[in-house]
């Protein structure tokens, strides 16, 4: 089965559904399988201390007026609807609050995303798990008695999901990248496991995909030095483009587990192979 590439655009947009529109153009010319963003409703997300606090964006001067400015509504997520039918590639959303799943649910799309700082949202978990559909669980910050608990609501609601290893630093250093996690994970939960990754540079994740990701999440970015938390752990549209040619490459090259000789082998053999009689 083919592993299931995501370019996470998240708020890689800066506010700005063009610049929007050149990432999912650049996530297909880069070969993936999906597109996803974020959607927040900003006062149930995060508190009035939080959303007061100074910050200088291109927006205002407070995190209210950045997070604000960051947000997409239901005029700019029609118009991303419309144009990722147009380009024939999959949308989906990771939700930060109820409210929010709520709006994505209007757009009957294939798939749901649990983001790592929201396995703790049982209220959330359970609106996800609901809907039944096809649901990818990042697992950073997270313990192994957190993220059971998560998978319980998923079985006990019969809604298929697939756990991603994830480290949530912005970029990630490469030491804690716990790779391991991800057949450890398959052996604890049964399940498949993928990669979302926030390092710089592609090494890492193509270590993911050797230990047996079943689907990958890179964050996209038009220029890593843009505006942004999110952008210095992106990988630019032809780096993305290399990573999806790097995957496809890597899946052909696993071949099927038997030990057999192949037909340009057999030849090779008759010229080099020396016959012993070991009786």
């Amino acid at each position: 089965m083919s592993i299931f590439i995501i370019a996470e655009i998240g708020i890689n947009h800066n506010g700005d559904v063009n610049i929007a529109k050149k990432l999912i153009d650049g996530a297909f010319f880069a070969g993936c399988d999906a597109v996803k963003f974020q959607k927040r409703t900003i006062e149930k997300v995060y508190s009035k201390e939080e959303l007061d606090k100074p910050r200088e964006s291109p927006w205002g001067t407070t995190n209210y007026e950045q997070k604000l400015g960051l947000e997409f509504g239901e005029k700019e997520y029609f118009e991303i609807d419309s144009f990722c039918k147009e380009k024939g590639i999959v949308w989906f959303a990771s939700a930060w609050d109820v409210e929010s799943q709520l709006f994505v649910q209007k757009f009957n799309l294939k798939y749901n995303k649990i983001a790592s700082a929201m396995l703790n949202h049982k209220k959330l978990i359970e609106t996800v798990a609901k809907e039944k559909k096809y649901t990818f669980i990042s697992t950073g910050m997270s313990t192994m008695d957190e993220i059971e608990n998560v998978i319980e609501i998923f079985k006990s609601h019969q809604c298929p999901f697939e756990l991603m290893h994830c480290t949530s630093t912005y970029p990630m250093r490469v030491e804690d990248a716990n790779l391991l996690m991800i057949p450890e994970l398959k052996k604890r939960f049964n399940c498949k496991v993928g990669y979302s990754g926030h390092e710089v540079g592609l090494a890492v994740t193509m270590g993911a995909v050797g230990l047996g990701a079943t689907s990958v999440e890179r964050h996209i970015a038009l220029d890593r030095a843009m505006y942004g938390s999110d952008q210095a752990a992106s990988v630019e549209i032809m780096g993305f483009h290399r990573l999806v040619q790097y995957i496809r490459t890597i899946e052909k090259a696993f071949g099927n587990g038997v030990k057999q000789i192949t037909p340009e082998e057999k030849s090779i053999k008759q010229k080099l192979a020396r016959s012993e009689d070991y009786s």
